[in-house]
């Protein structure tokens, strides 16, 4: 894969060190080392703050009928749920390359929260010469941590993009589900069953997310001169004069691919890019048919936590799935497509057990399989799911498409 158009390594990490931002995409040693370089990135970093999105490396969008311009993967940083799960700088940087080597993407969708998580990520795929789709989402937090949250974020898009980083700044997603205080309960899933129990008044939440969402736009446009963006649920109402870049997370579910397509051309009708923030589903048979609710099938009650039911696991109907979408986006003009996701490590594979299989309810491209199921703190790796497969090869087709018509 080319690196990112108009921005050399040695260039990159010379003005990172010159930012104080060497730290988060070097190892120690590596960081003090592009710390002695010429110190010429200084006026980047104190330019005169009139960036464009055109400007700065951004690569114009060139919209193109015949599917995305950029494909991509969502890839979640957090805490992890477990101390065998808990964040790794190693793991995340192996992720990376796996995903600009044998994904053969494009863009990578850095998402999920943690400040410093969100940058040494981001950091890291810039270097590795992959586009960046940065989108903190801090959830079940008071609403003015958010929006530092989201600022801090993106004051570090910010310099990326004045050193010449391809990167697109996404101020979260779905606020409606994160942001306490527009749908009644304190966590997320208390919020999700509230809206499935009919708990909710529309009316009052709609009002709630325009002003929360208005704020988060307001904090984006004073941190972040590029393009600037925000990934919906498919169904929210939102003023998307505030943001430059349409964001949907879609999984729809048709039988017919002209479904797909008229349901998809509505949001052009802003007149703005389009980008398929998440896309995907789960690991059995009938995930596809119950689009982004296809993990509801935990049992969280339970200790171990137990899928319900009996489900069929089929890698099979997941890789079908993801390539009936992208033919389909074959026949719009989008930004992006971005698949969700690269892997959720606290969702492991059991092959022997499937009541605990609980694989079959994460949307992740890898399994994760660990070395010692019933141990919290033990270690685990990831394997290539055939929906990773499918996509590769999609990718890959893809990006040598691209590369030929540049």
């Amino acid at each position: 894969m080319q690196k990112t158009k108009g921005i050399e390594r040695a260039q990159f990490l010379t003005g990172l060190a010159a930012a104080g931002l060497a730290a988060t995409v070097l190892p120690a040693g590596r960081a003090d080392a592009a710390q002695g370089g010429s110190g010429q990135g200084g006026a980047a970093r104190g330019g005169s703050g009139q960036g464009t999105a055109a400007g700065g490396g951004f690569e114009r969008a060139r919209f193109v009928r015949g599917g995305p311009r950029h494909h991509g993967v969502v890839y979640t940083v957090g805490e992890g749920e477990t101390p065998g799960t808990a964040f790794s700088a190693a793991r995340m940087r192996k992720d990376v390359r796996a995903i600009q080597d044998e994904l053969h993407a494009d863009t990578v969708d850095v998402t999920g929260d943690g400040v410093d998580r969100l940058t040494a990520t981001a950091a890291e795929a810039v270097e590795q010469g992959l586009r960046v789709w940065l989108q903190p989402t801090l959830g079940d937090a008071p609403e003015r941590d958010i929006l530092e949250h989201i600022a801090e974020t993106g004051r570090f898009a910010e310099r990326l993009r004045r050193h010449g980083a391809a990167v697109d700044f996404s101020v979260g997603c779905e606020f409606w589900l994160f942001v306490p205080g527009i749908v009644p309960g304190d966590t997320v899933l208390e919020r999700i069953r509230n809206l499935l129990d009919g708990k909710v008044d529309h009316d009052a939440m709609q009002r709630r997310l325009d002003r929360f969402t208005a704020k988060a736009a307001a904090v984006g446009r004073s941190v972040y001169r590029g393009r600037l963006a925000y990934a919906a649920s498919q169904d929210d109402r939102v003023d998307w004069r505030l943001f430059d870049i349409v964001g949907v997370n879609y999984y729809s579910y048709f039988t017919d691919r002209a479904d797909y397509v008229r349901e998809l051309s509505r949001y052009l009708r802003w007149g703005k890019p389009l980008a398929i923030t998440e896309f995907g589903t789960c690991t059995y048979v009938g995930a596809p048919q119950a689009g982004g609710m296809g993990w509801d099938v935990v049992d969280h009650d339970k200790k171990p936590e137990e899928i319900k039911g009996d489900l069929v696991r089929s890698e099979r109907t997941q890789a079908a799935y993801l390539t009936q979408l992208l033919d389909a986006f074959s026949s719009v003009d989008l930004y992006a497509a971005m698949a969700f996701e690269f892997v959720t490590a606290d969702a492991p594979h059991r092959p022997d057990d499937p009541r605990h299989d609980l694989d079959m309810a994460s949307y992740s491209l890898t399994k994760t399989i660990k070395d010692r199921p019933d141990d919290p703190a033990t270690g685990w790796h990831g394997e290539p799911k055939e929906a990773f497969h499918a996509l590769a090869r999609r990718y890959r087709a893809a990006r040598t498409g691209h590369e030929r018509t540049r």
